[in-house]
């Protein structure tokens, strides 16, 4: 008896820990939407706060002002997203299986390269001039392709996971007459889905977050993605919040809660992919990180 009182006092001092760590986790969260929903005076004379004095959504009337540029850049966020991540999947994942069989050639070397692109880069100017030779400006490519080339992270991610596979799986199959693409398309993929839906969350973040590329691969205003729109947005917010009170009336742009507004919307969409990828996610780090 006593040693069960001793674990039930042991289990629940974790869930306790664990609570207090949960709530700490949802804290930034939830200031961030108080704080965006605040009034910006209030913000100016008391800081944040997780109850605001006055609340006000001037931040997303401002936001949503012009709701056209945003309903495009959102569709072309979205597009860039799911295709651009799903493309770097597979080219990813063809690496890896590459790699992962012992029978290629150079396969050593080939490793070796990949991982001095972990190091070093060839720097920005080599990047903009081969993106302008490939034809990657004011199009859809110019924010799809430049990230496909190339994350070795991932790549190795999934060529341990591949690695961790018994290599009879390979053999028998090429005794049975497969080739190595429906070796890999049929018996290796569907065993590698936990890290494959790892590095589509990897690829989907960076792809969502994205606003470098448009800065500079893309002058047509119908092409912005979300990012780049918002970024713009807040810094015109910014530059009226500069503009002494006395030229400006009484209005006060809201500076403050419109950078909290803007992660409230950018934030949004991408969290809801994570319940449906989470079951794969820790398996796919801790398989895809032990080589053996």
């Amino acid at each position: 008896m006593k040693t069960m009182k001793r674990f039930d006092l042991a289990g629940m001092f974790i869930y306790f820990v664990l609570a207090i760590y949960a709530l700490l986790c949802i804290l930034p969260m939830f200031l961030t939407v108080m704080v965006s929903i605040s009034d910006e005076n209030s913000i100016i004379r008391h800081g944040y706060q997780l109850i605001p004095e006055h609340f006000s959504l001037e931040a997303y009337r401002t936001l949503l002002n012009n709701k056209t540029v945003l309903l495009k850049s959102y569709l072309v966020t979205i597009t860039v997203t799911v295709v651009g991540s799903l493309i770097a999947v597979i080219i990813t994942a063809m690496a890896a299986y590459t790699l992962s069989n012992p029978k290629v050639k150079y396969r050593a070397g080939l490793n070796l390269y990949f991982f001095i692109t972990l190091l070093f880069n060839g720097g920005l100017v080599p990047w903009y001039i081969m993106c302008k030779k490939l034809g990657l400006v004011d199009n859809l490519f110019a924010l799809i392709v430049p990230m496909l080339l190339f994350n070795a992270f991932n790549m190795f991610l999934v060529r341990n996971f591949m690695e961790a596979l018994p290599g009879a799986l390979r053999e028998s199959a090429y005794m049975d007459g497969a080739n190595d693409v429906r070796i890999a398309f049929q018996i290796y993929l569907p065993l590698c889905v936990p890290v494959l839906a790892t590095i589509l969350l990897f690829y989907a973040l960076a792809y969502w977050n994205d606003w470098f590329n448009a800065i500079m691969l893309v002058d047509d205003k119908s092409l912005y993605p979300l990012q780049y729109v918002l970024f713009k947005i807040r810094s015109n917010i910014e530059m009226l919040s500069m503009i002494p009170a006395g030229a400006s009336s009484q209005y006060t742009a809201p500076a403050e809660s419109a950078k909290m507004a803007t992660v409230v919307i950018t934030l949004g969409p991408i969290v809801f992919l994570y319940p449906f990828l989470q079951r794969y996610f820790v398996k796919g780090l801790i398989v895809g990180s032990v080589k053996g």
